[in-house]
C-alpha cells in the first residue's frame, strides 16, 4: 500500500460527513458548515415544504439535525453534485453483477451505501452512511463504526458485502467522476 488510506471515526449522526470526506480522500473536503448550508438550501428550494414553524424546528430541519448531523440523501447528492459528480441509485432488481466495480477510478470513483442501524437495544432506529472506495486497486470498506479502514479480499467479497448491505434493506449509490 503505496499511500496512507483516510478514514474518519464517527462523531453523533455525522456519518454523511465522514463518508464524504472518506469517499474523496481529504480531511475536510466537506465540513459541517457546509452540509448544513446546503441542508438549508435545499430547504429554500423545496416548495413543498409547508411545515409550520415550532421550538424544534430550530434543530429538526427537513434535510438534516442542527444538532446531530443525520444528513439525508438529497444533501449527499447535492454535495456531490457540486463537486462534479454524480450519483446513480443502483436498482436492486438487477443485483449487485451489474455493478462494474472494475470500471478505471475516473469513471467510478466509489460507492456510499445507506443502511439501516438499530441502537440502544433496538430502542432507536436509523440509518447510516458509509463509504467504499477502490485506492491502488484494492477496494475498501471506509464505514466511520469501525475502527480502520478494512480492505476486501477480493471484488467477490465486495459483491457479498453489498448483496448482504440490499438484502437487509440498503441503499446502494454509485458514485461517478463524471456527470452522467
Amino acid at each position: 500500500m503505496a499511500n496512507q488510506i483516510y478514514h474518519e471515526n464517527q462523531s453523533l449522526q455525522f456519518c454523511l460527513l465522514h463518508t464524504l470526506n472518506s469517499l474523496f480522500q481529504q480531511k475536510d473536503a466537506f465540513n459541517k458548515a457546509t452540509l448544513n448550508s446546503i441542508s438549508e438550501k435545499l430547504a429554500l428550494d423545496d416548495n413543498s415544504n409547508t411545515e409550520t414553524w415550532t421550538p424544534l424546528s430550530l434543530i429538526f430541519k427537513p434535510h438534516h439535525n442542527v444538532l446531530t448531523g443525520n444528513y439525508d440523501v438529497n444533501v449527499l447528492i447535492a454535495a456531490l453534485e457540486d463537486r462534479g459528480k454524480s450519483v446513480i441509485w443502483h436498482d436492486r432488481r438487477n443485483g449487485v453483477s451489474s455493478i462494474d466495480l472494475d470500471a478505471p477510478q475516473d469513471v467510478l470513483m466509489g460507492i456510499v451505501l445507506n443502511v439501516p442501524v438499530k441502537r440502544f437495544a433496538g430502542i432507536w432506529k436509523s440509518r447510516h452512511w458509509i463509504a467504499l472506495k477502490k485506492i491502488d486497486g484494492v477496494w475498501y470498506n471506509l464505514d466511520s463504526d469501525i475502527h480502520a479502514p478494512q480492505p476486501f479480499q477480493d471484488i467477490q467479497k465486495v459483491r457479498e458485502f453489498l448483496g448482504s448491505t440490499i438484502g437487509h434493506g440498503g441503499e446502494v449509490l454509485l458514485v461517478m467522476n463524471q456527470k452522467q
